[in-house]
């Protein structure tokens, strides 16, 4: 068994302003609801303050994974943008006229969030069947300490956490990760074990790690593809979902005013009625033709992509990728 090569990261500290670091090495996470949540909510805040200041600041620690997490503030100045075009200008036009633009306006806030929900809540149509039925959870997140340079001479806040995924890079993943800590009496092939066992490899391997690595790999890279493909098919079920007539009864009695019980209740009602109602009337249709038929097109084709993904990438978990044979075993060989 061939072990991970490990290292002690150096650390700054300050004995007079010691600051308390949530992990002092790299470290995988519990992969929870409740996780997922602390780092989005994590990410989030950072996107909109530090990594900015850091950025216009000209900071010589600004790297490339701040910058992909900063590319979430685009996407959600543009959704509110988008929402107010549609819904600010509504008061200024005479009463028919605004009744139809705040339909509309209101179909297409709705259509933006329905597009974000489905497009993240999709992804796990592929990871969670790939995890119980492979073991590898491609989703896994890890946090991982960065040692900055200082600012100044005075700077002892040289530490920052960044949140990354185990299976995040196929060329370089997080392999040491996954190798149990024995000081804690953990096995140091277990994580590997288990999914040896569950891609039907044998049980007890000798290097069950170096044998599911291939494996792993191929498997990542299919159900990535999937989630890809299928996720945008599904925000675009979402839009379509959202345009539906039925959503103007809601949008009449719709209030998130929560301390309004009953007011919120009835609310809430509405909004499952017409989500039922829509979902109907976005299967069956209207008109004629290829129109009449675009919701079941697009549905189907939604549902396909997420089947046939998961499909391909479960069957490439059970069978490894071809290669040729090196050797032409009908030649003629000499050996010096």
């Amino acid at each position: 068994m061939i072990l991970p090569v490990k290292y002690n990261p150096i650390t700054f500290k300050d004995n007079k302003n010691k600051k308390s670091l949530e992990y002092n090495h790299d470290t995988l996470l519990n992969d929870g609801p409740l996780t997922r949540l602390r780092i989005g909510v994590d990410r989030l805040t950072n996107a909109f303050t530090i990594y900015p200041a850091k950025g216009l600041k000209g900071s010589k620690n600004a790297n490339f994974y701040e910058f992909l997490t900063m590319g979430t503030v685009p996407y959600i100045v543009g959704s509110l943008t988008l929402m107010s075009v549609f819904n600010s200008a509504n008061k200024h036009f005479a009463p028919f006229a605004r009744n139809k633009a705040s339909a509309f306006g209101r179909k297409m806030a709705l259509g933006v969030l329905f597009y974000g929900l489905l497009k993240g809540v999709s992804k796990s149509l592929i990871s969670l069947p790939v995890n119980a039925l492979t073991g590898i959870n491609i989703e896994h997140p890890y946090a991982k300490v960065i040692y900055e340079l200082p600012d100044d001479i005075n700077d002892t806040d040289i530490t920052s956490i960044e949140h990354h995924k185990v299976f995040e890079s196929v060329e370089f993943p997080r392999w040491d990760l996954y190798y149990g800590d024995e000081k804690k009496g953990q096995k140091k092939n277990f994580r590997y074990d288990r999914i040896a066992k569950k891609l039907g490899m044998g049980r007890n391997l000798k290097d069950s790690d170096q044998e599911v690595k291939p494996r792993i790999k191929e498997i990542v890279v299919k159900a990535n593809l999937a989630k890809n493909i299928s996720s945008y098919l599904w925000a675009a079920t979402g839009v379509g979902l959202a345009f539906q007539k039925p959503w103007e009864n809601y949008f009449r009695v719709m209030t998130f005013k929560f301390w309004k019980g009953k007011e919120f209740l009835n609310s809430l009602e509405s909004f499952g009625e017409n989500f039922i109602k829509s979902a109907k009337e976005f299967w069956h249709g209207e008109g004629s033709g290829a129109a009449k038929h675009s919701g079941k097109i697009l549905l189907g084709s939604a549902a396909a992509s997420t089947i046939l993904g998961l499909a391909n990438t479960l069957y490439s978990s059970h069978t490894p990728a071809k290669t040729k044979d090196l050797i032409n075993k009908q030649d003629r060989y000499v050996v010096n």
